[in-house]
């Protein structure tokens, strides 16, 4: 109902006034009593004051800038006389009126007044909502900034309550979380002090409400209300809350993203909460569920980097011990058959030696696996020797050539050569350089048919000239400066584009039936590529089916 005062004592002005007044049919009060026109406008309030100057001999200046906390809704009016020039009370006033104005002109200055007071109410309420959404906004950003900051499900939980702490201002939230703790908890943030029995109805009610959400479904997590942990926080515990509680206004979510569920929360409001407030609180609900998700995956895949790191461990020290356990009586078997090949424990048959002689090949080839074995534990443990010195790596070249020659030779193959002249030395380890040569060209010679030849070059190049498969890119780009380039070429079945980069895979073998027909432990290129890595090289391949491949390496010119 609106509400007109007017402050006069003039019997006929006041008559004039309530029969207008009245004809709006608002609600007209009367006073002139200066000491209680404070009291009735902070019981009462009102919408629109007319103020009779000619009649009372009061300070309204003084007592208008008193009264003006109680009066922000009300317009003001001044009866005045004609000559009025009062610059105060202008300051003060919406309106003016004199007696000689027609009722129906002050009709229209009431009328006017009260419509301007109505929408300065309305564009402050509107102003009050947009501060308070904007208030809520930030509040969402800031809570969605702190979500993407991390990928702990504590802190994520945290954050969210902060979050409609912020932009709610809650009495209690109760948060069932599923993925804080190794057990269910029920998260109590409350602003006063629970009793134990108030905080056992919330427990029974939150289950209550868990249960609800999947009816007949079976429950992601089984809850026991007795059992159920309870962390509980207290902002103010000098007071404390009652069973009162309950009928606070309140809103539910449950915290979920798909088929994911970690729990559901509850918050509690003495006043009501808006439809903004609904739909702010149900947002910050959803907004964690997907980092929660990000977090519990995060989780998992360290938990599983973990357990694979520990197995990779187990794994290499595994073969470290049975590599070992197996040199010994290895080497007693090799000895033992030297002996016997060489006729000292009485004479050698044809049939005998035939046996013999395959018994030693196969000895050779388990103690060459059981090499690779113990070399790959000691590059993966990081124990592996190296002794780095300038050298030349036509030298290696030289080495490898007269070693293998009686197996190119046996196999009815050529070995060919194209060391570059005047090359930069490298500082490298020989050993570990011979043993990777060794390991291309023993592979190429596996894998070529009689008759053919194999190529070993050596040349400078730079990284930004090396040509190579788009496979091979992410480790080749890196490459910077000179580097002595050494190939080995053989005319053999080659290797599928899709395969180039799977052959420095541990235990790999490329599939068809010649690879199965000359075997392998299938660690040699493995080795190969971490030895050429320690050097702070790179080893690549390039091949083309049925008409053969090429293996480089690069290794750094030495710096002087």
């Amino acid at each position: 109902m609106i509400r007109v005062l007017l402050i006069s004592q003039r019997s006929e002005v006041i008559n004039r006034y309530e029969v207008l007044v009245k004809k709006f049919r608002y609600d007209f009060v009367s006073m002139s009593d200066s000491s209680m026109i404070g009291d009735y406008l902070a019981a009462s309030g009102c919408n629109l004051i007319i103020a009779d100057t000619l009649s009372l001999k009061i300070d309204f200046k003084t007592m208008f800038n008193k009264l003006k906390s109680i009066m922000e809704k009300s317009a003001i009016v001044f009866i005045v006389p004609m000559d009025f020039k009062d610059r105060e009370l202008m300051k003060i006033a919406n309106g003016f009126v004199t007696d000689d104005m027609s009722d129906e002109m002050v009709c229209g200055v009431i009328s006017m007044n009260l419509r301007m007071q109505a929408s300065l109410e309305k564009l402050s309420d509107t102003n009050k909502d947009l501060a308070d959404s904007n208030y809520r906004l930030n509040a969402l950003y800031s809570t969605s900034s702190q979500f993407a900051g991390t990928l702990d499900k504590e802190k994520l939980i945290n954050y969210m309550l902060e979050g409609m702490d912020k932009a709610l201002s809650f009495s209690l939230t109760s948060t069932l979380s599923f993925c804080t703790d190794e057990e269910p908890v029920l998260l109590l943030n409350s602003l006063y002090e629970l009793s134990d029995e108030l905080i056992d109805a919330l427990k029974l009610r939150m289950v209550l409400h868990y249960k609800s959400l999947f009816e007949d479904e079976k429950l992601p997590y089984e809850v026991d209300v007795k059992t159920l942990k309870v962390k509980k926080f207290v902002k103010y515990p000098a007071s404390r809350f009652n069973f009162s509680l309950f009928q606070f206004d309140n809103m539910f979510s449950k915290i979920a993203l798909g088929e994911n569920f970690f729990g559901c929360v509850e918050i509690f409001k003495e006043t009501p909460f808006t439809t903004e407030n609904a739909t702010c609180f149900q947002t910050i609900a959803q907004q964690v569920s997907l980092p929660l998700k990000s977090a519990t995956l995060y989780q998992e895949l360290k938990e599983t980097n973990l357990k694979l790191e520990r197995l990779e461990r187990l794994k290499s020290e595994f073969i470290s011990i049975v590599s070992h356990e197996l040199r010994t009586p290895l080497t007693s078997i090799k000895n033992s058959l030297d002996i016997m090949i060489s006729g000292k424990c009485g004479e050698v048959t044809p049939a005998y030696d035939k046996f013999l002689s395959m018994a030693k090949r196969n000895s050779q080839r388990l103690s060459g696996i059981i090499n690779d074995l113990l070399d790959l534990s000691k590059i993966e443990a990081g124990k592996m020797d190296y002794h780095f010195k300038n050298m030349d790596i036509n030298s290696v070249i030289e080495y490898v050539k007269s070693t293998l020659s009686v197996l190119v030779k046996d196999k009815g193959l050529t070995l060919i050569t194209e060391e570059g002249e005047n090359l930069p030395e490298i500082c490298a380890d020989s050993q570990r350089l011979e043993q990777v040569l060794t390991n291309l060209v023993s592979n190429a010679v596996k894998f070529t048919p009689e008759g053919k030849s194999i190529t070993v070059k050596s040349e400078l190049v730079n990284a930004k000239d090396l040509k190579y498969s788009e496979c091979f890119s992410p480790v080749l780009s890196k490459l910077e400066g000179n580097y002595i380039q050494v190939s080995v070429t053989d005319e053999g079945i080659g290797i599928a584009k899709e395969n180039l980069l799977h052959v420095f895979d541990k235990f790999a073998q490329i599939e068809n039936s010649l690879s199965r027909k000359v075997g392998g432990s299938g660690l040699g290129l493995p080795i190969a590529r971490q030895l050429i890595e320690a050097h702070k090289g790179a080893i690549w391949c390039e091949s083309e089916l049925d008409k053969g491949t090429t293996f480089y390496f690069v290794v750094p010119v030495a710096e002087y």
